[in-house]
């Protein structure tokens, strides 16, 4: 029987593990508290976060939650990166700390429910945000309507470009008679 510490850890583990879309596990250690912190702030900004957590509770948990694959990636001192609104942004966030800090390392984790390996995490980071894909769609939708009005358009803007040079013309001839 768990004590109640770890009844509730397990309980708040359980909750993040099924809220969110995706879970990295890395190795923190070496990581300074000051790095930890501005790990847990990048994430906070693109709706993540940032746990230490026991091996054991997060197996507990991830059982609870009904997520596999967790534990394959659950050896030595492990943190966890949740992310809960985009996961692209949480891969790229975790991604680029790696890069920067040189210390942190990707294990692995799961995304809807299926094991990936810190090859998969780095190859999700890479993948276009979710804002850039909805401007790329508006771009593709727009496009054909655009060229649509311009050819539509063209007929009354030639008529109007041809009145002008007629009424020039006529102007001109007018002036030079005078």
């Amino acid at each position: 029987m768990p004590t109640p510490q770890k009844a509730k850890s397990i309980a708040e583990l359980t909750d993040q593990l099924t809220r969110a879309k995706l879970v990295i596990v890395t190795d923190y250690r070496g990581l300074k508290v000051t790095d930890l912190q501005t790990l847990r702030g990048n994430l906070r900004t693109s709706g993540g976060e940032f746990h230490i957590a026991k091996n054991t509770l997060t197996k507990i948990a991830a059982g609870h939650a009904g997520v596999e694959g967790l534990d394959l990636h659950l050896e030595g001192p492990s943190a966890l990166a949740f992310g809960f609104e985009d996961a692209v942004q949480t891969a790229k966030t975790v991604s680029d700390f790696v890069r920067a800090s040189r210390v942190l390392v990707i294990k692995g984790g799961v995304m809807d429910n299926r094991p990936i390996s810190a090859a998969d995490v780095e190859a999700i980071a890479t993948l276009p945000s979710k804002e850039e894909l909805q401007a790329k769609l508006l771009g593709m939708l727009i496009s054909p309507l655009t060229r649509t009005l311009g050819v539509l358009t063209g007929p009354s803007r030639s008529m109007a470009y041809l009145l002008n040079a007629r009424a020039e013309q006529l102007g001109g001839s007018a002036a030079a008679a005078d």
